[in-house]
């Protein structure tokens, strides 16, 4: 007996698994404790089957810190893990608490105060945060009732191609609905009629194109002028890979003055020039997902995922930008090294077009003003995208 006057049972013992099985036919509710935050590595083969028995038993399970088997600094699983329905951890969340797959294991996570020393949980000095809406919010200021359309931002987007005009429409509806003062979508000439007939509010640019139906090398003159009279320039949604393409948009960079957001094509006209990214002299935004970025990094999907924070981390910093490394947990990596991991989104938003949302959103409020934020701590995402 215990001296709370619960009987304890040691479960090393020949039948310390027959002796579980039956406490938990009449267990109301688990409480895991079985390892810390300092665990590394796979759990021993019979702390295995206790998990085992654990995740089986239908009763609700609730984690002390962090469940067991789960790697705190990485959010691992290498072997058997408790599967837990609520997590209570201590003072600040773990990274193994939001990025997969731990997350998966945490279930309902809730972050109490144990009394733990004002310098030990400061977060100005650290590398890595959380987005919260206490975060989100102090990055916005109220609109001016004097406000008008110029006041909010010109964006301008380069997008879309013969079949692929929905990626275009998506990305300038979504930076129309960030708040952008004024959006114009640049699209291949043939495509321009059907991108405005549905688009209301959005203004629509013809560009030269090639006979397949994408961006000539011609567009590049234009497409600077029209540079001149926007705040921010979005790259790369649907714009093909088709040569002619490419040519103009590693021709198009370094040229540019303008804070730019490049996904999609625009990532992949970039995969054997990355040396373009460290050499333009504006802020750049870059929104690989992971099959993207592992083309720019010239490694595996799997590498990518393995290490994410780590490859978006790097990356931010060799080539001065902005990293969104898109999936589970979202990462968003600062050229200065500060790190932002987004636990919202769900599986839903794996859908062809989310990406292209993303990036009208991004250069939305780049547009309307968050150009220090791009600098100083990564730009602010409100969505996840999952594709690969």
């Amino acid at each position: 007996m215990g001296k709370m006057g619960q009987p304890i049972y040691q479960i090393n013992q020949t039948t310390g698994i027959n002796i579980l099985k039956l406490a938990l036919l009449s267990t109301d509710i688990i409480v895991d404790a079985l390892y810390g935050t300092g665990f590394h590595g796979e759990v021993e083969e019979k702390v295995a089957k206790v998990i085992e028995l654990v995740n089986v038993s239908n009763r609700p399970i609730i984690s002390v810190d962090i469940p067991s088997g789960v790697l705190a600094d990485s959010g691992k699983v290498l072997g058997a893990c408790i599967r837990a329905n609520h997590t209570v951890t201590f003072g600040l969340p773990k990274l193994g608490l939001v990025m997969e797959p731990g997350a998966s294991f945490a279930g309902e996570i809730h972050v109490v105060d144990i009394s733990l020393p004002g310098k030990l949980t400061d977060l100005s000095g650290s590398g890595k945060q959380l987005l919260t809406l206490e975060t989100i919010s102090a990055w916005f200021s109220p609109r001016s009732p004097e406000g008008h359309k110029g006041s909010y931002g010109r964006v301008l987007i380069l997008a879309g191609s013969r079949g692929m005009v929905g990626a275009a429409r998506l990305t300038a509806k979504g930076a129309l609905r960030a708040g952008a003062g004024l959006v114009t979508l640049a699209v291949p000439e043939s495509v321009q009629p059907v991108a405005a007939a549905s688009l209301d509010e959005a203004m629509t640019k013809g560009l030269p194109e090639t006979g397949e139906g994408t961006f000539s090398e011609d567009a590049l003159d234009m497409l600077l002028e029209y540079c001149k009279q926007a705040d921010v320039l979005a790259l790369g949604p649907g714009i093909t890979t088709h040569p002619e393409t490419v040519k103009l948009i590693r021709t198009l960079l370094p040229k540019l003055t303008i804070p730019t957001v490049i996904d999609a094509d625009g990532l992949n006209a970039l995969s054997e020039s990355t040396d373009i990214l460290g050499n333009t002299t504006v802020p750049l935004v870059i929104t690989p997902h992971p099959g993207e970025m592992s083309r720019l990094l010239n490694i595996s999907v799997h590498e990518i995922q393995d290490d994410r924070l780590n490859y978006a981390t790097v990356a931010a910093i060799e080539w001065n930008l902005t990293v969104l490394l898109k999936g589970a947990g979202t990462i968003v990596a600062s050229p200065g090294g500060n790190v932002y991991i987004n636990p919202t989104g769900n599986p839903g938003m794996a859908t062809g077009g989310s990406g292209d949302v993303l990036t009208g959103i991004i250069a939305g409020l780049l547009g309307q003003g968050l150009r220090r934020s791009m600098l100083q701590q990564p730009v602010l995402i409100c969505m996840v995208g999952r594709e690969i």
